[in-house]
């Protein structure tokens, strides 16, 4: 791999390699941390707000014996506020580092960088479009907590047509065998159509259910996100109808099956109940602390 841009470039061979890595970059770090990556320099450069994907990345850099250079809120705060280009900060940035990390607020920002860059861009979310790092920690902690990923049904709940994270992660999804995914969802933010097409494509069988109580116990994993106000822009009527339609508290849980697992790729408001945190199919703590030991993984694998 040269670049991390979209879900899609990894297959079933590399994903299982980068599963290994990660299994033993836990060990890494149980032990104190690598060397392996001394004197290497990452860049992470975010627009938007971030807390677990920029620090997570770069604790990773760092557990394997490199350094970090940061801009939060590049937005407001880099040379972009002065109207600088995309390209033309990472043309300068690559002279810095040997790997660069972007979150950007428009879709198809990775790809942009990486066509300008010969230094690795790893793509931490971009917009609506993409967040493959996320899908990877997601079907990771999949594995880890069910111990397979051919075979297993999952609900997709909350906003589904703005989150990045169901779309990669539903593109991972589709390299497996005989899973089913169920989308539920607001009528405002229903899963887009270039999605069901791709999973038609790979003969994925999915469903659009309304009832969330009822698919609950049917399914392996349940994976709640965020109505992202943040993405409505002018259109709060809209947002007001999505919000808070889904939750899930203690009335779920009775209903879901004993070894299923719920996950979020965080941060949550009200859409999962604190009552909920205290059940062993809640997943989703675990699930963050997974994107440590795949970031490491995935550095690991373009550095060396």
């Amino acid at each position: 791999m040269k670049h991390v841009i979209r879900a899609q470039q990894f297959n079933k061979k590399v994903l299982s390699e980068l599963f290994s890595i990660a299994q033993e970059m836990e060990i890494i770090v149980k032990s104190g941390g690598s060397n392996v990556l001394a004197h290497r320099v990452m860049a992470t450069l975010f627009y938007e707000p971030s807390t677990r994907t920029r620090l997570s990345f770069e604790s990773a850099m760092q557990k394997l014996g490199g350094e970090v250079i940061t801009t939060e809120s590049a937005r407001e705060f880099s040379s972009s506020a002065k109207g600088e280009t995309l390209e033309d900060t990472i043309r300068v940035i690559e002279g810095y580092a040997d790997v660069i990390v972007l979150r950007h607020y428009e879709s198809g920002a990775a790809q942009r960088a990486a066509e300008v860059s010969d230094t690795p861009i790893i793509n931490a979310g971009d917009g609506a479009g993409q967040h493959p790092t996320q899908a990877l920690l997601d079907l990771y902690t999949i594995k880890k907590e069910l111990g397979k990923i051919d075979g297993i049904s999952i609900a997709m709940v909350g906003d589904l047509a703005n989150g990045r994270t169901t779309r990669s992660l539903t593109y991972l999804l589709g390299k497996y065998d005989n899973v089913k995914i169920y989308f539920v969802a607001p009528e405002v933010v229903r899963m887009k159509r270039d999605i069901e097409a791709y999973l038609k494509r790979h003969k994925i069988k999915f469903f659009e259910e309304e009832n969330l109580k009822k698919i609950c116990k049917e399914v392996d994993v349940v994976y709640q996100t965020r109505i992202q106000r943040e993405r409505f822009g002018e259109r709060i009527e809209d947002y007001e109808k999505a919000h808070g339609k889904y939750i899930i508290d203690k009335e779920i849980l009775d209903v879901m099956k004993k070894k299923a697992i719920i996950m979020h790729p965080l941060p949550r408001l009200d859409e999962i109940k604190q009552e909920v945190d205290s059940d062993s199919r809640a997943a989703y703590f675990r699930q963050a602390q997974n994107g440590l030991y795949i970031r490491m993984a995935l550095l690991k694998m373009l550095l060396l």
